[in-house]
């Protein structure tokens, strides 16, 4: 029963990490956390070892997400290679803080937030117009995007998603582009959570840091084949469309992300 839980959760994030550019940790992360339970893991360590097992597949399902995108010629590299520093130094920072603070408040103001861009997305136009930042800007809000994504167990593509459409980025183009930052993003959040987790007491068996390797191999082992999918049927939908069945999904998040909240509290 596990092990289908698992199989699902990856191919349902692995779908919409190629229909939205987000690493799908939003579904893989509750999941983790209730087979944790189930498992009897230690309460103080069951969502910093969801977040961290989501992160590292988000690493799988990233490359799988990418390569379709790119395949299509959405990927914006030059915004890639400008926002990867940015992404990188906030995933590390934001894996360290996640090992040391419970992030009761940051979740609730992260709650807020997706709810504001939910609607901003769903009724703004398609696409901003407002000239592109320099590339000091677009690193530092990268480095908030990896931090918060990082804390998150999240790709990231829910924060940069809006902020290129913003700027006038197609949201095709904004969608691909995201799916590529979250391959960086991912793979310096892992490796935070691999190494501040090695001494942690109460992980489930068979966990490198906070990286439980059973659930990781469960789940990447259907999103590696559901993430081109979800890329494809991204470049079949109109603009518009795909705009709101984005902003749809931030407020369903955000929903899910305050239930949570209210339960813990």
């Amino acid at each position: 029963m596990e092990l289908l839980t698992l199989l699902l959760a990856g191919a349902a994030a692995g779908l919409v990490a190629g229909l939205l550019g987000i690493g799908g940790g939003v579904i893989i992360v509750p999941v983790l956390s209730l087979v944790f339970v189930r498992q009897g893991v230690d309460p103080d360590v069951i969502i910093k070892v969801a977040v961290g097992t989501s992160l590292a597949t988000i690493v799988v399902t990233a490359v799988s997400s990418i390569w379709a995108h790119h395949r299509h010629g959405a990927v914006r590299w030059n915004l890639f290679r400008i926002m990867t520093p940015g992404v990188v130094t906030g995933s590390l920072i934001g894996a360290w803080i996640a090992d040391l603070l419970p992030g009761l408040w940051l979740t609730a103001a992260f709650i807020l937030f997706l709810v504001g861009v939910s609607f901003q997305m769903a009724w703004g136009p398609v696409a901003g117009n407002r000239p592109m930042p320099g590339h000091w800007a677009l690193r530092g809000m990268s480095a908030v995007v990896g931090a918060i994504s990082a804390l998150m167990g999240i790709g990231g593509g829910t924060l940069h998603v809006p902020y290129l459409s913003r700027y006038g980025v197609p949201v095709k183009q904004s969608i691909a582009t995201a799916a590529a930052l979250g391959l960086p993003l991912a793979i310096a959040s892992t490796a935070g959570f691999i190494l501040t987790g090695l001494d942690e007491a109460g992980r489930p068996e068979q966990s490198l840091g906070y990286v439980n390797l059973p659930a990781f191999a469960g789940v990447v082992g259907a999103s590696i084949l559901f993430a081109p999918l979800g890329a494809r049927l991204a470049h079949r939908l109109p603009d518009r469309l795909l705009k709101k069945v984005f902003a749809l999904f931030l407020l369903l998040l955000a929903l899910r992300m305050a239930y949570d909240l209210i339960i813990r509290a």
